[in-house]
């Protein structure tokens, strides 16, 4: 109980507000999840003469259904971090939700194919947006000791929304199930219009008094607080040497030695965490499942199947929660990879040895792909998204989570539709022995070359990028007052990084 009061509590006041606040703002990821999450278990129904549809559906149109969100993902994607910066946070949220309210009112309407394929490409909005307004949301209305916990509610989320499609699949009519889905995001985008902007954003638009009083109320204090105003005064400081500051934003990236660095160590544990290939475990769970059910008797329908998937994931979320702000980032991150790599290891040596006329137990492929989906949750998957708002300050997040989430779109897209190309090139167990390398490499870069980011400000970790000679050398990594401890100070540190870095009080080699 103690220990509960210490995490609810800021000085005099509460921060129940913040935990509040933030399951409010990963909704609309649970939403999401249960788009992705309802394809699944209806391919084999919408395939069926018996289906909602006029016409059983065709491979083709599974195949379009499966990829299209994320042609349009990357389409959405590249300009959102721009408009999240530009309009702000709430606003490009009530969108993200408006696009999950059309896309369940199409499927309502009508359940053809080419309905679907419209739904699915209008579901490549929330697919971008969730994984880039939402992430910064949550760290801008979060103290630093809480931004990693609230952070992994983003996936924590989703996965709950994938099960709550799975087992709504097997109990509920294809209708029913629809009107469910419409349902979460409608609520959802009436109870957000009541929420507040972040501070760091109202302070932007010049809303002083505004950010004051959010500030104050996540933190459950009086708006006179000495520790609000503080913060507030660093924010105002540092917007006005953001503002007088000339350098685009892609020029500070390039150019700004511990930037980059940040960049490349963010855009490599992303595109490594996409190739680790849980997706492809996900989608082809049921092959799994019916190479291992000629071992062993598996009297699991697919379904059920696909249920034990989604709680696998759904646990993983939960170990995620409850440790990613005692464990670190580093350590989180380098022991999930490693299992991720040995339960894909796993996957291709079994089916190797199989092919090749060798048995072995039909329960170690299932366990190996529990282990992959249960590692990629716990840590893999949270913190490639959390590092970002880690890592990153006001300035530059908005670019940097556009340009991974491209990326990350694109990899998922390339893997859905040549993952089964490359397995009848080559075989399935090279294509699982691939991931596993992925993952192994991540594991060591991540020991390597990625600094502990749990609790720790902008310039703390960028002091770490930096190396030695730097840090001593210059003044700019002075600790700014409030950074290490309040919501709105640790971003007041983090532009004052910046600003301090680009309007040439201290030159840099690039």
């Amino acid at each position: 109980m103690n220990f509960l009061i210490t995490r609810l509590t800021w000085t005099n006041g509460m921060r129940i507000n913040q935990y509040l606040f933030a399951i409010i703002i990963t909704i609309p990821l649970l939403s999401f999840g249960m788009v992705q999450g309802w394809l699944s278990p209806m391919i084999s129904v919408l395939q069926s003469d018996d289906g909602p549809s006029p016409d059983p559906y065709t491979s083709s149109d599974i195949s379009w259904m499966a990829s299209v969100t994320y042609i349009t993902a990357i389409i959405f994607g590249a300009p959102m971090g721009w408009l999240t910066d530009k309009y702000g946070r709430k606003l490009m949220t009530l969108v993200t939700t408006l696009s999950l309210i059309i896309y369940w009112q199409i499927k309502l309407l009508c359940l053809e194919p080419w309905a679907l394929i419209l739904a699915r490409a209008v579901a490549g909005i929330p697919c971008s947006s969730c994984y880039i307004v939402l992430p910064i949301y949550l760290k801008e209305i979060s103290d630093i000791d809480l931004r990693g916990a609230l952070g992994s509610l983003l996936i924590l989320n989703r996965n709950i929304g994938y099960l709550m499609s799975y087992v709504c699949a097997d109990i509920l009519s294809v209708n029913t199930m629809l009107w469910l889905g419409l349902l979460v995001p409608t609520v959802t985008f009436f109870i957000f219009l009541a929420m507040p902007e972040t501070p760091e954003y109202l302070v932007k638009q010049g809303k002083v008094d505004e950010a004051k009083t959010v500030l104050a109320w996540l933190r459950g204090v009086s708006v006179m607080d000495r520790g609000v105003e503080q913060d507030i005064e660093s924010i105002v400081r540092v917007d006005k040497q953001t503002q007088a500051d000339t350098q685009s934003v892609t020029k500070i990236i390039l150019q700004d030695k511990p930037t980059f660095k940040a960049f490349i160590i963010t855009i490599i544990i992303k595109i490594t965490q996409q190739f680790d290939g849980y997706l492809i475990v996900l989608i082809y769970a049921g092959f799994v499942f019916e190479r291992a059910s000629e071992s062993i008797s598996l009297k699991l329908s697919p379904n059920k199947q696909v249920m034990l998937i989604g709680v696998v994931q759904l646990l993983g979320s939960v170990v995620a929660t409850c440790f990613v702000e005692k464990t670190g980032r580093k350590l989180l991150l380098v022991t999930t990879s490693f299992a991720v790599g040995v339960g894909m290891a796993i996957l291709s040596a079994w089916f190797y040895m199989t092919s090749s006329g060798f048995w072995l137990p039909g329960w170690l492929p299932v366990l190996a792909m529990c282990l992959c989906i249960f590692a990629d949750a716990a840590g893999f998957q949270p913190i490639s998204y959390i590092i970002i708002t880690d890592l990153f300050t006001f300035q530059l997040r908005g670019t940097v989570s556009a340009f991974a989430n491209v990326c990350a779109k694109m990899s998922n897209f390339v893997q859905t539709k040549w993952f089964t190309i490359i397995c009848e090139l080559i075989g399935i167990h090279w294509t699982f022995l691939f991931f596993a390398i992925v993952c192994f490499i991540a594991c060591f870069y991540t020991v390597i070359y990625f600094p502990e980011t749990r609790q720790k400000s902008i310039d703390e970790i960028y002091s770490k990028l930096s190396g030695p000679r730097e840090i001593n050398s210059s003044p700019e990594h002075a600790p700014v007052s409030g950074a290490h401890t309040r919501t709105a100070g640790s971003g007041a540190a983090a532009l004052a990084h910046h600003a301090r870095r680009t309007s040439g009080a201290v030159g840099r080699a690039p």
